[in-house]
């Protein structure tokens, strides 16, 4: 497997088939359209994606290990079928929608100011995670653990606090509607 380190990639250096198989560490990847490629089994460690579109990409098997997204477009993703060990992103300004982030343990995860829409977080481990300012629009959390979570600038989300693990989690008073939506409680 060939190894890469300390590389900076941008658009009109991704080959038309894609990224060669291998490990890519402290890499950053500048404006670079990964969309519907498939990522599947490459591994990612302390790399940076910036203004990327990863959109539908395949990740089967792909580790992301201590990575920062920013501004990039991640639509339709499948996180869940990455490889879970040592799985640790950060995402920045990033448009998420239609991903999925099922049974995936995403302890002290930050979203920030994201757009979430649609987004299944079902089963997964959001302890202590910060989703700072981002849109949760339909976002799908069932039997999430979202323990010491922080969701005070998160909005437009709904928790059902009977199917989820909500212990010392952290909302605004703004967010409560998101909260007792399921118990058909109205808020004026």
């Amino acid at each position: 497997m060939s190894y890469f380190v300390d590389r900076v990639y941008a658009l009109k250096d991704i080959p038309e088939n894609g990224l060669e198989k291998g490990e890519y560490e402290n890499c950053t990847f500048e404006q670079c359209d990964f969309s519907n490629q498939h990522l599947g089994n490459l591994k990612f460690v302390d790399c940076t994606f910036n203004a990327c579109n990863l959109s539908l990409c395949k990740v089967a098997g792909t580790a992301f290990r201590d990575c920062i997204f920013e501004e990039c477009k991640l639509l339709g993703i499948r996180f869940e079928d990455c490889n879970p060990i040592g799985f640790n992103v950060r995402f920045t300004d990033c448009t998420l929608n239609h991903s999925s982030f099922y049974d995936l343990n995403l302890k002290k995860t930050v979203f920030s100011n994201c757009q979430l829409t649609e987004v299944d977080f079902t089963l997964a481990d959001l302890t202590q995670a910060s989703i700072v300012k981002s849109t949760l629009n339909g976002a799908v959390f069932q039997n999430t653990n979202l323990e010491q979570a922080d969701f005070r600038s998160a909005t437009h989300f709904q928790i059902d606090p009977t199917k989820n693990k909500l212990k010392k989690a952290k909302f605004s008073k703004e967010g409560l509607e998101g909260l007792l939506y399921a118990f058909g409680i109205l808020i004026e």
